[in-house]
């Protein structure tokens, strides 16, 4: 274990950063309870002249918590439901994934 997966492992540890989730498999129905770190930013997309802003909803997931996330998973935190939607993308040390979601 390296120095940046020791800091990953105290950061998803930490009840201020990190909730826990249930992901469910969207083609099996492997389930597993996983720690996640929710961000909502506001996303500004141009359209012809306009620039719209909304909602997203963006989690970072430990690679060592969920080896294989795909799209149309589900994450379930608390009560609310969300898919996975596109490619997880995985940060330059192979710790992390950052999952786009969608509500369900």
């Amino acid at each position: 274990m390296n120095v940046f997966s020791a800091a990953t492992d105290r950061i998803f540890a930490n009840p201020s950063m990190a909730v826990a989730a249930l992901w469910i498999s969207g083609t099996t129905s492997q389930e597993s309870s996983i720690r996640v770190i929710r961000r909502a930013p506001d996303r500004i997309t141009a359209f012809g002249a306009a620039r719209l802003m909304s909602d997203t909803m963006v989690l970072d997931v430990r690679v060592s918590d969920l080896p294989d996330p795909r799209p149309d998973d589900l994450i379930v935190i608390d009560t609310d439901s969300f898919t996975i939607q596109g490619e997880p993308l995985r940060d330059s040390d192979r710790l992390i994934w950052t999952l786009d979601l969608r509500p369900s």
